[in-house]
C-alpha cells in the first residue's frame, strides 16, 4: 500500500490507535514542500528565473540574479488562492471548496555601480519576504468502511458486555492552519558584464496547527448504537535558517546558463504542543454515546485535558537548480529550470527518530522537477506563460501524485512603475488514511489549487 497521506504528499505512520493526525516524518515532509509563491511575472512563467535573474522572487532560486537589475526596485505582491478538495472515501464523494488571500511577497533590491575602475562592474543587495508554505486547508471525508473500530463502550457494566460491531458510518474532518515564511538576504556581483555571482542568507519563520475530529456510528445489531468522536490536535512552531549560492554566465547575448545550490534548512528547535497523549486509555479528546441507557463517556469531564510538549529538530532537503535561457534581444524569452531535492537525507533529531530517519533514507528518493516560462513584449506591455512539473518524494507514488501546472499572464510597464498579472493552476492526488493500525481504505484526495497574483512593482 502506498504511504502517501496528505495534501503536500505526506506519508502515514502509526502513532498510536485512532490516530488520525499527522506523525513526525509527515510533519518533516510538510514543512519541507514549497508552493513557489513570487512576483506575478514569476508566477506566470512557473518560477523559470535561474538564468535569468531581474526580479526579486529570484533570490530563492539563484541569488545570482539581482546583479540583472539595472536600478533600485521595490515590489509587493497580492496572492488569491483558490482550493477544491474532492474526497472520495468507500464510494462517497464530498466536495470542499476555500478561498484564501494574503500578501505573499515583498522585497526591495539595491543596485550600486562601482565607483572604482574595476572589472566588477555592479553591486546589487536585495531583501526579500515571501510566504514559502500556506498550509491553511481544510477537507473532510464520509462513508462506511464496514469496519467497527469503537466496538466497547466504557461504562458498560453488562455480562458479557455489548459488542457495537456493526459500522453503520464513518465521518472525518480536518483543518491546517499556519504558514512557512521567509525572509531572504542576498548580495550579487557582476564580472565584465558576463559572469554574474551571488549567495544568500534565509531565515524561517513556522506557525503550523492541526485539528482532526473522527466520528464513528456503530450498532450491536439488535437496536442498541454507539457514537463515537475523538478529536485531536497538534501545533508546531519553529525557527530555522539556509545558505544558497549560485552564477548565472553569459555564453553569447542570446544565451545565458546558471547554477545554484540550496543548504538543507535547519530548524533547530521545533516545539509541539499536541493532545496526542493517553487519556484514560485514548490518544485525544474522547466523547461515546450509547442509545440502549442514553450514557456518555467522556475522557475530558471535570476540565481533564492531558497534553504534552516536545522539542525537536530537523533537517529538510537541499536543492541543486541548473539554468538556461534563450533571449531574443527585447522581443522576449524562453527559460528552463531543472531542480533537484535531496529527500533522502531529510533527518529528524533531538528524540528518537531512527524509525522515521530509515523511512526517509529507504522510501523516499531525490525527486525531478522542471520549470519552462517564456516572455514576449509588445512596447510596453509583456505576455507570458510557463509549465511546471515536480515529481513525488515517495518511490511508489503513482503519476497523478506527482504535481503538474500551468500559467500565464501580463503586465504593463509605465516607466518607473509596473503592473503585473498572473493566473496558476496546478494539480495531484493524494490518499489521506486517518485510521492507522486499522485494515481500513485511505480516502482519495483529488486537489485543484487555482492562484491569482497580482504585482506592483516601482524602480527607486
Amino acid at each position: 500500500m502506498k504511504k502517501i497521506i496528505t495534501l503536500a504528499v505526506l506519508f502515514a505512520v502509526t502513532i498510536t490507535s485512532y490516530s488520525q493526525s499527522l506523525g513526525y516524518q509527515d510533519l518533516g515532509l510538510l514543512f519541507s514542500q514549497d508552493d513557489n509563491n513570487g512576483t506575478a511575472r514569476f508566477t506566470s512563467m512557473s518560477g523559470a528565473f535561474g538564468a535569468l535573474g531581474g526580479d526579486l522572487s529570484v533570490m530563492n532560486i539563484n541569488p545570482a540574479g539581482l546583479a540583472v537589475f539595472n536600478n533600485s526596485a521595490f515590489a509587493a505582491t497580492l496572492n488569491s488562492r483558490n482550493t477544491d478538495i474532492n474526497t472520495t472515501y468507500y464510494g462517497n464523494s464530498t466536495n470542499n471548496q476555500e478561498q484564501f488571500l494574503n500578501l505573499s511577497q515583498a522585497g526591495a533590491v539595491l543596485v550600486f555601480d562601482s565607483a572604482y575602475k574595476s572589472d566588477w562592474s555592479k553591486f546589487a543587495i536585495g531583501f526579500n519576504y515571501r510566504i514559502t508554505k500556506d498550509f491553511t486547508n481544510s477537507f473532510s471525508a464520509m462513508g462506511n468502511s464496514g469496519v467497527a473500530t469503537f466496538r466497547d463502550f466504557p461504562l458498560d457494566n453488562n455480562t458479557p458486555t455489548i459488542d457495537y460491531n456493526i459500522a453503520e458510518e464513518q465521518r472525518f474532518f480536518n483543518d491546517y492552519k499556519g504558514e512557512l515564511s521567509e525572509m531572504n538576504i542576498a548580495f550579487s556581483s557582476v564580472h565584465r558584464n558576463k559572469l554574474y555571482v551571488g549567495a544568500g542568507l534565509n531565515f524561517y519563520d513556522l506557525n503550523f496547527s492541526q485539528r482532526s475530529t473522527l466520528v464513528e456510528f456503530n450498532n450491536d445489531g439488535n437496536g442498541n448504537t454507539l457514537d463515537a468522536n475523538i478529536y485531536q490536535e497538534n501545533f508546531t512552531t519553529g525557527a530555522g535558517v539556509s545558505l544558497n549560492f549560485g552564477f548565472i554566465y553569459k555564453a553569447h547575448q542570446n544565451f545565458r546558463f546558471g547554477m545554484s545550490y540550496q543548504t538543507p534548512t535547519w530548524f533547530t528547535e521545533m516545539l509541539e504542543e499536541t493532545n496526542i497523549i493517553d487519556n484514560d486509555g485514548y490518544n485525544g479528546d474522547t466523547e461515546i454515546t450509547v442509545s440502549n441507557n442514553n450514557t456518555t463517556y467522556d475522557n475530558t469531564f471535570g476540565g481533564n485535558f492531558p497534553s504534552q510538549r516536545f522539542i525537536y529538530k530537523l533537517k529538510t532537503p537541499s536543492k541543486f537548480t541548473t539554468s538556461a535561457a534563450f533571449v531574443f534581444g527585447k522581443n522576449g524569452l524562453l527559460s528552463i529550470d531543472y531542480i533537484n531535492k535531496n529527500y533522502k537525507d531529510m533527518q529528524l533529531s533531538e528524540g528518537d527518530f531512527s524509525d522515521e530517519n530509515n523511512f526517509f533514507a529507504n522510501e523516499l528518493r531525490n525527486t525531478h522537477a522542471i520549470n519552462i516560462g517564456s516572455e514576449w513584449r509588445f512596447d510596453r506591455f509583456s505576455v507570458r506563460g510557463g509549465y511546471k512539473y515536480e515529481q513525488s518524494p515517495d518511490k511508489m507514488a503513482l503519476d497523478s501524485d506527482n504535481l503538474e501546472g500551468y500559467s500565464f499572464g501580463g503586465g504593463y510597464n509605465f516607466g518607473n512603475f509596473k503592473i503585473d498579472l498572473a493566473y496558476s493552476n496546478n494539480n495531484r492526488t493524494s490518499p489521506y488514511n486517518f485510521y492507522s493500525g486499522f485494515n481500513v481504505n485511505a480516502a482519495d484526495l483529488d486537489i485543484d489549487n487555482r492562484f491569482f497574483t497580482a504585482t506592483v512593482s516601482i524602480n527607486l
